[in-house]
C-alpha cells in the first residue's frame, strides 16, 4: 500500500477512536479522500478514453483484474449506497441527480456481479465525463455527511428494516458475487463503514487502477 495513504488511513483510524480527536480524524479522512480523487483526475488527463476499457490483468484475481472505468464506477456506487442509503437513509446521488441516464449505464448495481469481458463491455458503454462528475458529486456529498457526524454516532448499527429497504432498491445484484455485501454492510457500525467503504476500499481500488495504468502505459 502507498505509504502516504497507509499512514493517513492508520492515523484516521486512531483519531476516530477518541472523542477528543474525532474531528481531527474526520479532517484526516477528508485529506486522504481528496488525494485519492486527485490521483484519479491525474490519470484521466494522462489516458485516452479507450484505455479506461482495457483489462490487462483479465485472467488473474484481485482488484486489478478490472478496468479503470469499472473501478471508478464501483467505488462510487459503493460509497453512494453506504453514505446515503445506509448511513443517512436518504436518496442516493445516482437517483436524485439522474446519473443513470447521464452516464448511460446498463446497470444500477455496484457491478460486483460482472466479470472479464462483461466488465470491458460495460466500461465501453459509460460516458466517462459523467462518470467522473458522479464520482466527484458522491465524494462531495459524502464529505458533507462525514462533517455532520458526531462521535457518539460511530457505534450506531442499522436495523433489519433498514436492510430490507436497501434490498428493495435493487442496487445490489442477487448474484452470489454481490449479495453478500448487504449482510457485510449491515454487520458494521458507522465507524466500520467509514473505515472500509469510505476509505480503505478507495485506497485498494486506486492502487489497482495505478497498476492497470502502469501496465497500459509503462513509466519510462
Amino acid at each position: 500500500m502507498n505509504k502516504e495513504w497507509s499512514d493517513l488511513n492508520k492515523l484516521m483510524q486512531v483519531q476516530l477512536k477518541k472523542e477528543s480527536t474525532f474531528e481531527a480524524g474526520i479532517e484526516t479522512l477528508l485529506s486522504l479522500r481528496q488525494i485519492l480523487v486527485d490521483e484519479l483526475y491525474r490519470i484521466k488527463a494522462e489516458l485516452g478514453r479507450e484505455d479506461f476499457n482495457m483489462i490487462p490483468f483479465m485472467n488473474v484475481s484481485g482488484y486489478h483484474s478490472k478496468t479503470i472505468a469499472y473501478s471508478i464506477w464501483h467505488i462510487s456506487r459503493i460509497e453512494d449506497i453506504v453514505a446515503h442509503t445506509i448511513i443517512k437513509n436518504e436518496p442516493q446521488i445516482f437517483f436524485s441527480d439522474g446519473y443513470k441516464e447521464r452516464i448511460g449505464t446498463p446497470v444500477i448495481t455496484t457491478g460486483n456481479e460482472l466479470a472479464k469481458q462483461d466488465i470491458a463491455d460495460f466500461s465501453k458503454a459509460l460516458n466517462l465525463e459523467e462518470l467522473y462528475r458522479y464520482m466527484t458529486a458522491v465524494k462531495d456529498s459524502t464529505n458533507h455527511i462525514l462533517k455532520s457526524l458526531h462521535y457518539r454516532s460511530l457505534k450506531q448499527k442499522m436495523s433489519d428494516r433498514d436492510k430490507e429497504d436497501l434490498r428493495s432498491l435493487n442496487v445490489v445484484s442477487t448474484s452470489e458475487k454481490a449479495y453478500w455485501l448487504i449482510d457485510f454492510w449491515y454487520g458494521k457500525t458507522i465507524r466500520g463503514l467509514i473505515q472500509m467503504s469510505i476509505s480503505r476500499h478507495w485506497i485498494m481500488h486506486v492502487e489497482a487502477i495505478l497498476r492497470i495504468r502502469n501496465k497500459i502505459t509503462p513509466i519510462v
